[in-house]
């Protein structure tokens, strides 16, 4: 993301991905479809891309990484390790169907933090994000409503089999 250009194209990926999560869940509200690139930059989000053979970005993973404080919500004292807390999945919508997705996660899950839990949230109305996440092991741990009649389910995937 130090890269202004590849930033700009996160960017518009991200924004034609959140247009079509708008559509599914009925809310044209999403703070993505809003953010100047300079907001998106200065978040503390680590990135991981899936580019086309011509170098264009096809989606992305987001995601916070583990603050050193104990596990539970990101950043709250509850347990023993720290939680990654995924923040964006974005496909291009030419791209979508494609694995890239579930690639990027089980990269993630798998080569990047595979010993921490991790969290993710999504509109509970965006059926292939719920999918996604059932399949790649993650439980429905909650929900919200950000704004009334908006419900965002929250999914978990504990990774520790037993506590000491």
């Amino acid at each position: 993301m130090a890269d202004a250009a590849t930033a700009s194209e996160v960017r518009d990926v991200g924004r034609r991905a959140y247009a079509v999560e708008a559509g599914l869940i009925g809310f044209a509200g999403i703070p993505a479809l809003r953010e100047s690139l300079e907001e998106m930059r200065a978040q503390p989000l680590r990135w991981l891309g899936a580019v086309t053979g011509s170098g264009r970005v096809a989606a992305f993973v987001a995601w916070r990484e583990p603050s050193g404080k104990p596990d539970g919500e990101p950043g709250e004292k509850t347990g023993e390790e720290a939680v990654v807390d995924v923040h964006r999945v974005c496909v291009d919508p030419p791209w979508f169907r494609r694995g890239l997705a579930s690639r990027l996660l089980r990269h993630l899950l798998d080569e990047l933090a595979p010993e921490h839990d991790v969290v993710v949230s999504t509109g509970a109305h965006n059926r292939p994000a719920v999918a996604l996440y059932r399949r790649l092991g993650f439980v429905r741990v909650g929900g919200f409503e950000p704004v009334p009649g908006v419900p965002v389910t929250r999914f978990r995937l504990t990774r520790r089999t037993g506590t000491g």
